[in-house]
C-alpha cells in the first residue's frame, strides 16, 4: 500500500538504513529512530500506518514499543525484527501487542510485503472504525440514518412537532420511510408509553376498512359473532398510523373526517359512539393536491390530516455521505444478522452505489446491501456482489462533470479531478478517510491533493 507512513526502529544504523531504502523504494514514506525511546516519543505527536522494530535494544526494547503502540495505538500493526527465531520470542512479541513477527537476516522483498499487508490492515481498521463513529455521530431520530442537509432539516421539524399531539401527514416516495418517521414521532411524544398502531389503507376492501378503522357490533355483519373495537379506539393513549391514507375509499372518507373532528367514533352496525384518544398520523406516496383538485380526496379531510406536513426526501437528494452511511449501516446489520464475517465495502462497490439513482430509495437499498451480505465470499463487499442491474445501469466516468456543450466550458483533465475530489469531500462532510475509500486513493495522496487546492488536511 505505497505511500503509507513506516516508523523504521533499528540502533543498528546500516540496518535502519538498508531498511529505509528498501521501503522507500516500494513507495513507503519512512521514518527512522534508532532507540525505542525516541520511537515511543514520536509516535505520541505522530501519525504512523506501521511501525517496524528491532527487538533488542537499549533503552526501551522491541517488547517495549510493541506493547506502547498496543496500549496507547492499538490500531496501528508493529513488525519485530530479530536475529534470534525462536518460538518463544515469536510468542512473546504477539503477547506484547506485535502483528507480525520477522527474523533476520531479512529479505527486503518479505519485508516489503509483511509492510504492505500490515499497512492494509491498519487501513480496513481504520475504514471501519471511521464509519462506525460517522454512524454513530450522525444525525439520527429513532432509526432513521442520515446526515445531509435535507435529513438535518426533516430532524429539525421532528424535534419541534414530536412532543405535541398535532395531527401530521408524511408524505415522499415508496421506500423512503414514512414509517420509521411515524414510529420516531411516536417514541418522542408524550404518548410514547402508549401503543402504536399501524393500519394499511390500501390493503382491505372497504367494508373491512371501515370495520378495522371504527370497530363493528356484535351481529354487525355476516360472522360478527363478538363485537370488535376498532384500531381508532385500540390506538388510544398513543399513536395510530394510517399508511397510504391516499387510498381511502371515498366512501370511508367522511367517516373517517367525522371520527376526526367529533373525536368520537360509532362502530360499524352499533347504536352509541364512543371517545378515542389517539394521535392521528398519516402517510402517502400520492399527491394529494392533485388527489383534492380532481376530487379523488375530500378537501376538508385533507385539511384535517394535513396540521404539519413531513415531505421526506428520495435517497438521490441526500448526497453520496447519506448514501454510505446507509450503506455500511445495513452491512453492519444483516452482517449480523446473517452471522457473516463482513466488514465494510470495496471502492470500486462503492463507486457503484453511489452512480445509482435508487428508485426505491432507501429501502432499495437495504435489499442491495441484505443481498450482498448473503453472497459475499471476502469480508468486504466489491462489485461481484451488487446486483447486475446496478452496474449495467453505471454512468460513464466523469460523465456527473461533464454537463455542457459549450467548448469554452471545457476544462483541463486536472481540473475536472480537482473538482470532483473537492465535490467528494464536501458531500462526505469534510471526512477524508470517507473520501479517500471513495476516490480510490490512500489517505495521504488524498491530503497532498488537498493542500495542493489550499484545502486544510488536519482531521
Amino acid at each position: 500500500m505505497s505511500g503509507a507512513r513506516v516508523l523504521v526502529v533499528d540502533d543498528d544504523r546500516a540496518m535502519g538504513e538498508l531498511l529505509t531504502a528498501g521501503l522507500s523504494r516500494a513507495g513507503f514514506a519512512v521514518e527512522v529512530r534508532a532507540e525505542g525511546k525516541e520511537a515511543i516519543a514520536l509516535l505520541g505527536v505522530e501519525d504512523f500506518d506501521v511501525v517496524v522494530t528491532d527487538l533488542n535494544m537499549p533503552r526501551a526494547s522491541g517488547l517495549e514499543v510493541a506493547a506502547h503502540v498496543a496500549a496507547h495505538r492499538p490500531d496501528v500493526p508493529v513488525l519485530v525484527l530479530t536475529a534470534f527465531g525462536s518460538l518463544d520470542t515469536a510468542i512473546g512479541a504477539i503477547r506484547a501487542g506485535a502483528y507480525d513477527f520477522l527474523t533476520k537476516p531479512i529479505e527486503l522483498d518479505a519485508l516489503t510485503l509483511a509492510v504492505e499487508r500490515a499497512a492494509r490492515h491498519h487501513a480496513l481498521r481504520q475504514e471501519v472504525r471511521q464509519l462506525r463513529q460517522a454512524v454513530a455521530d450522525s444525525q439520527r431520530t429513532g432509526d432513521l440514518l442520515g446526515s445531509s442537509e435535507p435529513m438535518r432539516a426533516l430532524y429539525d421539524v421532528l424535534d419541534r412537532v414530536a412532543p405535541t399531539d398535532a395531527t401530521i401527514l408524511v408524505t415522499g416516495e415508496s421506500g423512503t420511510g414514512k414509517e420509521l418517521v411515524a414510529r420516531a414521532l411516536h417514541k418522542r411524544s408524550r404518548r410514547a408509553d402508549g401503543p402504536f398502531v399501524a393500519l394499511n389503507c390500501s390493503a382491505l376492501p372497504e367494508n373491512l376498512l371501515e370495520s378495522e378503522l371504527f370497530g363493528h357490533a356484535r351481529g354487525a355483519f355476516t360472522d360478527a359473532r363478538e363485537a370488535r373495537r376498532g384500531l381508532l379506539l385500540q390506538a388510544s393513549g398513543g399513536t395510530l398510523f394510517l399508511d397510504e391514507v391516499g387510498d381511502l375509499p371515498p366512501a370511508v372518507q367522511p367517516k373517517l373526517l367525522r371520527a376526526l373532528q367529533e373525536r368520537r367514533v360509532r362502530p360499524v352496525g352499533g347504536d352509541a359512539e364512543v371517545p378515542f384518544d389517539a394521535r392521528i398520523i398519516a402517510a402517502t406516496n400520492r399527491d394529494l393536491d392533485a388527489d383534492v383538485r380532481d376530487k379523488r380526496f375530500r378537501e376538508d379531510l385533507y385539511f384535517r390530516i394535513n396540521v404539519v406536513h413531513l415531505e421526506l426526501p428520495p435517497l438521490r437528494a441526500r448526497g453520496v455521505g447519506d448514501v454510505l452511511l446507509l450503506a455500511h449501516h445495513f452491512i453492519e446489520k444483516f452482517a449480523a444478522q446473517h452471522a457473516k464475517p463482513v466488514r465494510g465495502i470495496t471502492e470500486q462497490a462503492a463507486q457503484v452505489l453511489l452512480a445509482h439513482r435508487w428508485p426505491g430509495n432507501v429501502r432499495e437499498l437495504s435489499n442491495v446491501m441484505e443481498r450482498a451480505v448473503a453472497l459475499a465470499r471476502f469480508d468486504r463487499i466489491g462489485p461481484d456482489d451488487l446486483p447486475a442491474r446496478l452496474l449495467e445501469g453505471r454512468k460513464p466516468e466523469g460523465a456527473a462533470l461533464l454537463v455542457s456543450d459549450d467548448p469554452r466550458d471545457l476544462v483541463a483533465l486536472e481540473e475536472v479531478e480537482r473538482r470532483y475530489i473537492l465535490l467528494v469531500v464536501e458531500a462526505l462532510g469534510g471526512n477524508k478517510t470517507l473520501a479517500a475509500q471513495v476516490l480510490g486513493l490512500d489517505r495521504r495522496t488524498l491530503y497532498r491533493k488537498l493542500e495542493r487546492y489550499g484545502v486544510a488536511t488536519p482531521g
